[in-house]
């Protein structure tokens, strides 16, 4: 059993910043591209940023600038670092992860955590 647990999700003002965690855990062979996702009410889940296994990363041009995507291979977890957060920035954020299980060893699944929320309101 493979999941995905966010956590670092919260209420800020506009101009703050907050730090998005999300660890796999599990029976885990191996991680490819690891991203995050977010959903606003009324609108589509979009992408906000993504990391490969190799460090190569790709954001959204609405937070380019301002948020920072990274990760710990040892500790099979992404981080989203978001600055000078906006009022348009709440949303539920989704941690996203391409997993091979070890019941596989060939086969990669796409996984998502169960979201965490990210309100910017004064």
């Amino acid at each position: 059993q493979v999941q995905l647990v966010e956590s670092g999700g919260g209420l800020v003002q506009p101009g703050g910043s907050l730090r998005l965690s999300c660890a796999a855990s599990g029976n885990i062979f191996s991680i490819n591209d690891m991203g995050w996702y977010r959903q606003a009410p009324g609108k589509q889940r979009e992408l906000v940023a993504a990391i490969t296994s190799g460090g190569s990363t790709n954001y959204a041009d609405s937070v380019k600038g301002r948020f920072t995507i990274s990760r710990d291979n040892a500790k099979n977890t992404v981080y989203l670092q978001m600055n000078s957060l906006k009022p348009e920035d709440t949303a539920v954020y989704y941690c996203n992860a391409d997993i091979t299980p070890i019941t596989t060893m060939s086969y990669e699944f796409d996984y998502w955590g169960q979201g965490t929320q990210v309100t910017v309101s004064s």
